[in-house]
């Protein structure tokens, strides 16, 4: 049978940024109702770019939000004036909100030295106790107050979550705002404990609004179509999601699982919308071929883990006839690892019979072996079944080097590895060209690794990985190595 039905097709493709605007203009509409009768204390509009004039106007709303005089109706409202100053200003507006809230709403160290002082000199135990609780509370700082106002707030943690990702970019050339980054990150952190985050299966029968967000979020490979998502969707596919009750209409994360007979190599096979639909019941095995997280502002709060085990669990005790859990998983960084090493002719990383390979690829003209290799990599060598087959053994070995042996401290560089090894995975097979699009290439010369998923030894894996970075390598990695 036919992988999919023909549907209508629907024009799609709103940006993140559509997605945002209409959240915000949500949001704006409920927090509205909410301030509609409300009498502000302060008057006056912040314009978008935030100049320097209307600085003032900004502080004393933070600061009526700090220390509201009205009971708790009245502090509701001020921050909601807050946040709606926050939606209606530019990008460059809401950076300085960001450097006001962090510079000036900061931890008050002369109370915290004093505190500390005087912890230092207590002698007796009930003066002890009573210094450390002033330690604790001038550690406290006032931008996190304000911030933790916008959960009793509809929508308020959506909020908060956008503000981090609306932070996180200004960090690298910001120091000075990681402090409010800190802040962010311990407020939502404290809301995702995985009893909090529910399961939930997509289905073509879902909303739409959830399925134009699946189709936007994706990250690892992009949805072309309506009638890919279908595919995406249809009888031998999954896809699970994890909501949280605070955002009870966007997904966190989500996984795309195919079931297959056997370990999948090859993406491109795995989505292609003319291949038959598997009869579930011929299937033993789950491959999830695509992970992404939906909220650039909760990057570093780590559910996805969670995730993978409670979809190993449901399906397994959903589909008996499912023995296999694997991974089709993209190596994002080898080529940024590779490239800088071979433009500089580091020839190191080759074996000696890779040398003259490669050389001889390259004609009478080489004189480098790595730079004759990233020349093969920027043309379309794959369509030269000749050199494909000769630099085949170099890249899987280079690929299994470095997905093993190069480490961030003593854990796996690679993100997507040190991911799955985390969960208790192990390295199980190097793919040839299992991915063969643009971005492919781009990323990993065209291979993909599938990391396994063994029921018996996911705790053992995962003790080993966390603990020592001892990684789980099969046989097969190994000999490349």
């Amino acid at each position: 049978m036919p992988r999919s039905t023909p549907i209508k097709e629907v024009k799609y493709g709103n940006s993140l940024a559509n997605l945002r605007r209409k959240a915000v203009v949500g949001v704006l509409r409920t927090w509205r109702e909410l301030s509609g009768t409300a009498r502000l204390a302060i008057t006056g509009e912040v314009r978008p770019d935030l100049p320097r004039e209307d600085v003032e106007h900004l502080r004393k709303q933070m600061q009526l939000c700090l220390n509201s005089k009205g009971g708790e109706i009245t502090a509701r409202l001020q921050t909601v004036e807050l946040g709606k100053t926050y939606l209606g200003l530019d990008e460059k507006g809401k950076a300085k909100f960001l450097h006001l809230l962090s510079d000036d709403f900061d931890i008050d160290r002369t109370h915290l030295t004093k505190a500390i002082t005087a912890l230092k000199n207590a002698m007796d135990k009930k003066d002890i106790l009573k210094f450390e609780n002033e330690v604790r509370e001038a550690l406290v700082t006032p931008r996190s107050t304000i911030l933790r106002q916008f959960n009793s707030l509809p929508d308020g943690f959506k909020f908060l979550v956008d503000m981090r990702a609306d932070l996180l970019p200004l960090l690298k050339k910001h120091p000075n705002l990681k402090g409010l980054e800190y802040d962010l990150k311990t407020i939502l952190s404290a809301w995702f404990d995985v009893g909090l985050l529910d399961l939930v299966e997509i289905t073509w029968h879902s909303p739409a609004a959830i399925l134009e967000k699946l189709m936007e979020y994706e990250a690892v490979h992009k949805v072309r179509s309506w009638e890919d998502m279908k595919n995406r969707l249809d009888a031998d596919r999954r896809v699970y999601a994890f909501f949280h009750n605070k955002m009870p209409h966007e997904p966190l994360i989500f996984v795309h699982v195919a079931l297959t007979k056997d370990i999948a190599g090859n993406v491109q096979e795995l989505l292609d919308e003319n291949s038959p639909v598997m009869d579930i019941a011929e299937a033993d095995t789950a491959i999830f071929y695509s992970i992404s997280n939906a909220q650039r502002g909760l990057a570093g709060i780590s559910f996805g883990n969670f995730l993978i085990k409670r979809v190993v669990d449901k399906l397994s005790r959903e589909l008996k006839q499912i023995k296999q859990f694997s991974t089709l998983s993209p190596i994002p960084n080898f080529r940024a690892w590779l490239d800088p090493q071979l433009k500089t002719g580091n020839e190191s990383i080759f074996e000696v019979r890779e040398i003259k390979t490669l050389k001889t690829i390259a004609g009478n003209n080489a004189e480098n072996a790595g730079k004759c290799l990233l020349q093969i990599l920027e043309s379309e060598w794959y369509k030269d079944e000749k050199t494909a087959e000769k630099i085949k053994p170099i890249l899987m070995r280079l690929v299994a080097y470095y997905l093993v042996n190069e480490k961030n401290k003593i854990h796996a560089l690679d993100p997507v590895a040190h991911f799955h090894l985390t969960n208790g995975a192990r390295i199980k097979r190097i793919n040839w060209l299992g991915d063969n699009s643009p971005k492919g290439h781009k990323q990993a010369a065209g291979l993909m690794v599938n990391y396994f998923y063994n029921l018996d030894k996911i705790d053992d894996n995962h003790e080993d990985y966390v603990t020592e970075g001892k990684i789980d390598v099969s046989h097969n990695v190994k000999a490349l190595l």
